[in-house]
């Protein structure tokens, strides 16, 4: 089984449009007819009523991303598991998109980042022209994401990035929110107090290079890779978030966590810092059974050595993290399974 995971891993990082296109009989190829996805639903039904294999959509991220390659580890363990479910992934725009496609029903499963889905589900921040989205609830938190401040050596807190020249990633994006919500923290009005660029991380990271920004914001996985390339070009640091900080931010937005990223991160720094992280968690559609997302939570859980094995991330699969800090309620399989694990009252 090891050696087959590993095998499907390498497929699904250097051949993802084949694995994007592979699909069980049962389930439609996008651009299906409606009359096709209401016999998959049916079909859905009967084997979920019979006792038979419960096949999942699961949306996940663009083929080169974290919750691609996570997708395809989880949909080879589970699906070789005599666990009643067959997952099949498909590639998507990520978290936000991943919410409408659950709402629309166009996915059962799907990762977002839990601050974008408290968002969708308050109607807030990404969601505030769209409206609070319904028919989804959460599954389980599963590894970090983590919300790194770079800076120039020269600054040593988040609060003298007033008047600098600083990137918040992308404009309307989930690090853009979380750049207004840490620097409102710290007194600082992202729209006046800084001279504001929408980059992305890699355009970050080469405008830091050039001089052309001072500081920049970037929310991911760690270590980054364009946090790692940009540490053998250029010294940087990463700002803490003190306690004090951390903690008023934690009040105001429940999704947010403490984080420590360790000394051995990246090449620049001199010891942990510690800084605050959002979750990649997997959401369901309310529509889909208690049974199969229970046996979903416990067939991951079961085998989280398994998945660290072969996925790095895999490494942070934890039951009480996988419930702290999640503004969203649970999906009644979910609530079961924690419940039974005592994490959950």
């Amino acid at each position: 089984m090891k050696k087959r995971l590993m095998t499907i891993c390498a497929l699904v990082l250097t051949s993802a449009m084949v694995l994007a296109g592979c699909t069980s009989s049962t389930q439609p190829a996008a651009g299906s007819s409606d009359s096709a996805e209401e016999t998959t639903e049916e079909a859905g039904e009967a084997e979920e009523a019979s006792g038979e294999t419960v096949n999942i959509k699961m949306a996940t991220g663009g083929t080169s991303g974290t919750y691609y390659a996570y997708g395809g580890i989880l949909s080879t363990l589970i699906n070789g598991k005599d666990a009643g479910l067959n997952i099949n992934i498909h590639s998507s725009g990520a978290s936000k998109a991943n919410i409408f496609e659950i709402v629309d029903g166009e996915a059962d499963v799907a990762f977002v980042q839990n601050d974008v889905m408290d968002y969708a589900y308050n109607g807030t921040n990404l969601f505030e022209e769209d409206g609070a989205q319904e028919g989804f609830s959460t599954v389980a938190a599963l590894y970090s994401e983590v919300c790194q401040v770079v800076a120039s050596p020269d600054i040593t807190d988040i609060s003298e990035l007033a008047g600098k020249n600083v990137s918040v990633g992308d404009a309307g994006s989930g690090t853009e929110f979380n750049a207004q919500q840490i620097l409102a923290a710290y007194g600082i009005d992202m729209n006046s107090d800084i001279k504001k660029q929408n980059l992305g991380f890699g355009d970050s990271a080469t405008a830091y290079q050039d001089g052309k920004v001072d500081a920049f914001f970037v929310t991911a996985g760690t270590p980054t890779s364009a946090l790692t390339e940009l540490a053998t070009q250029k010294d940087y640091v990463i700002l803490s978030i003190d306690d004090e900080h951390a903690d008023a931010l934690i009040a105001d937005y429940p999704f947010y966590s403490k984080y420590e990223i360790t000394g051995d991160t990246y090449s620049v720094l001199n010891g942990p810092v510690q800084t605050v992280a959002v979750k990649a968690t997997l959401v369901a559609s309310n529509d889909l059974s208690e049974e199969a997302v229970y046996n979903l939570c416990k067939v991951i859980f079961d085998n989280k050595a398994e998945i660290a094995e072969n996925y790095p991330k895999g490494a942070e699969l934890d039951q009480e993290y996988a419930v702290d800090g999640m503004s969203v309620p649970f999906h009644p399989g979910a609530q079961k399974y924690f419940e039974e694990a005592g994490v959950l009252k």
